[in-house]
């Protein structure tokens, strides 16, 4: 007689769920540039979208709109207040050289920044897991989404972009939030050298996050990028490989297959290796002939997400691993280091 109720329950509990996804409306929304002149090499530019601050909507999938012979990257932040209320704005904060006078300047976001999707190199679309989905809205710090975009390269008199993301969205609650963490570094690559740059964070909040993707990001000299999570001390760390990946292929989200929840106490750990053929160090900068080593590990969680959204060191000469106040002990340098 169990067996029957088994399956009874079985059978409902399917049909229950089927019944779940298919109330799921999603809608998309075009995030695109407003048809922008760029008017010089190297040029960050920002456009935003304010949030009902009434509903919350939840946001299921991304796909750009993007090659990346015209766009060098794309980054959407989540913002409490945007950094300006202009349609669009010049937003490289790191760049050097003349402003370019059609475009005010200002930061992606003015309070309550954080990554929520990133694009590089031709990067195909990206769906989030089942009952997943980045809150925005009523019940979260995301009052705008502001889409940030790096051109590389001057455009042609009379040609306009309109590079973007198509977001994938529903106002059907999920019931795991979605949240992305940021490790990067900054620090210099020396002329004819191998180099590793490295960062690593405690996780402090209490609370259990799943990692279900990667994403790695540096520009030319980047060979290798790991993540990992650190358990332990001295020698007795335990170092799990989160994602590791060649930085030249197209930079995509990539599934973690080790998706073993990460607690408080736990370290996150990245590194990229880097390899300087120049006649001159490269430092971490905002063009295409500077570096940036950067690993985003997307998860989700039955809570709010991590309010610590970045993760940052200053890189070599002046931090490694093997100096981290974690007291960090048998590090994979070989293992983390090759693909």
């Amino acid at each position: 007689m169990w067996w029957l109720v088994n399956i009874f329950l079985t059978v409902l509990f399917i049909i229950e769920a089927n019944c779940y996804r298919k109330k799921i409306e999603v809608d998309k929304f075009d995030l695109l540039m407003p048809n922008v002149y760029p008017s010089r090499d190297e040029l960050y530019l920002c456009t935003p979208i304010r949030i009902n601050p009434n509903k919350n909507y939840y946001i299921v999938g991304f796909e750009p709109n993007a090659t990346m012979h015209t766009a060098h990257h794309m980054l959407l932040y989540g913002c409490t207040e945007p950094g300006r209320n202009d349609a669009v704005w010049d937003c490289g904060e790191m760049a050097a050289g003349p402003k370019d006078p059609s475009y005010k300047s200002g930061k992606p976001c003015q309070s309550g920044s954080q990554i929520v999707y990133a694009w590089a190199r031709d990067a195909p679309s990206l769906t989030l897991p089942e009952d997943v989905g980045f809150l925005v809205g009523q019940d979260s710090e995301i009052k705008y989404l502001v889409l940030q975009v790096h051109y590389m390269s001057k455009f042609p008199a009379g040609k306009l972009d309109n590079s973007g993301v198509f977001l994938k969205y529903t106002k059907t609650q999920m019931p795991r939030q979605a949240g992305v963490f940021l490790l990067g570094t900054g620090g210099a690559v020396p002329a004819h050298s191998t180099e590793h740059m490295e960062v690593a964070c405690t996780v402090f909040e209490d609370k259990v996050i799943h990692p279900f993707a990667f994403r790695t990001h540096t520009h030319r000299l980047g060979k290798v990028v790991s993540g990992y999570v650190v358990t332990g001390t001295g020698s007795d760390a335990k170092w799990r490989l989160l994602g590791k990946k060649n930085p030249q292929l197209p930079q995509m989200f990539y599934s973690i297959e080790d998706q073993t929840p990460i607690v408080a106490g736990d370290v996150l750990a990245a590194r990229c290796t880097m390899q300087n053929d120049n006649d001159h160090q490269v430092s971490i900068g905002a063009t295409n002939e500077d570096e940036m080593c950067n690993f985003y590990l997307m998860y989700w969680t039955e809570t709010a997400p991590l309010s610590q959204k970045y993760c940052f060191s200053p890189g070599p000469p002046y931090y490694y691993w093997s100096r981290a106040s974690q007291g960090l002990g048998n590090i994979p340098n070989i293992e983390a280091s090759r693909v």
